[in-house]
């Protein structure tokens, strides 16, 4: 055992630095620490596959940009997301949303066409804009045969020009971005009324598995981040159940298990399912992502920068 002891301000120089000293605190210091050390050994291990979840309200925030600058340092192979994080890379790509407060009266926001994602305002006008933008990627997509979920947000990212987007950047360093839920959404409204006047339009939810599954199977080891829970989470660990389990795993989430929900699942209970190797390394850091996601980055990045 170690002992509990805090650190001297004057020697810390560095993010990497602070995480390091975070090891001694306790709480949850110590548990962001041992996370911190589990993603700089999952990205300096070239036989590791690193997959990267995530919820879209990490994107709804000002994390999207630490989140594509993390992409570029980190290259994970795979990116496995909510639609909501596509439809709002693409939606920022256009235009700005907003710091608001969760207190707002809502009533009035709703007369104003500003939608609230808890203390972040989007203007109606981005999803108008995010209309006009996808149009054209349908009919161009549009050539009698069903569209995999992988080809339609490649050709959705080939219209994007803004460095802080995370498609862009998984598109620059080869990364995949798999969706299983990509009607659940405005995208999805879109796809839905698309398909009402070109009725042979079709999109393939399945399309993707194998290219999922091929990369899963044939890592000599899995390692993942996983911010937040529902189906961005599962679909990331189920996948690994093909293979007996992630080697390494680093959650990041505020939810608890006691209601038994999928969010809320501790790294021991995907042990049960066999979705964490028994023999893995994990944590589970619980925290709000915007605390705690910007100091792992920040630390990689540093690291990287040596």
């Amino acid at each position: 055992m170690e002992a509990i002891r805090g650190f001297n301000l004057d020697n810390i120089r560095s993010f990497s630095d602070l995480l390091k000293a975070y090891r001694y605190i306790g709480i949850q210091a110590t548990n962001l620490s041992i996370a911190d050390e589990l993603l700089w050994a999952m990205v300096q291990d070239k036989e590791n596959v690193l997959f990267f979840s995530f919820t879209s309200n990490i994107i709804s925030s000002g994390l999207r940009e630490v989140a594509a600058q993390f992409i570029r340092d980190a290259k994970p192979k795979v990116i496995i997301t909510t639609v909501g994080a596509i439809e709002e890379d693409i939606m920022k790509s256009m235009g700005d949303f907003y710091v608001g407060t969760f207190y707002a009266d809502d009533k009035e926001l709703r007369e104003e066409g500003i939608n609230r994602i808890g203390n972040i305002f989007v203007p109606n006008e981005r999803y108008e804009q995010f209309e006009g933008f996808v149009k054209p990627v349908f009919e161009k997509l549009d050539v009698g045969k069903p569209v995999g979920i992988n080809q339609l947000v490649g050709a959705l990212t080939d219209n994007i020009n803004d460095r802080n987007s995370i498609l862009r950047a998984a598109r620059d360093v080869g990364t995949q971005v798999f969706c299983p839920a990509i009607t659940d959404g405005a995208l999805g409204l879109q796809l839905y009324f698309y398909r009402q006047r070109h009725h042979n339009f079709a999109v393939d939810v399945l399309a993707d598995m194998k290219d999922l599954a091929n990369i899963t199977l044939n890592a000599k080891r899995t390692g993942a981040l996983i911010m937040g829970g529902g189906l961005a989470k599962h679909h990331t660990i189920g996948v690994n159940l093909l293979r007996e389990g992630l080697d390494r795993a680093v959650y990041i989430s505020t939810a608890q298990e006691y209601d038994a929900s999928l969010s809320g699942a501790y790294p021991r209970e995907a042990i049960s399912w066999g979705k964490i190797k028994a023999s893995s390394k994990h944590v589970l850091v619980n925290s709000e992502a915007s605390l705690a996601f910007p100091l792992l980055a920040l630390s990689l990045h540093e690291r990287l920068m040596k």
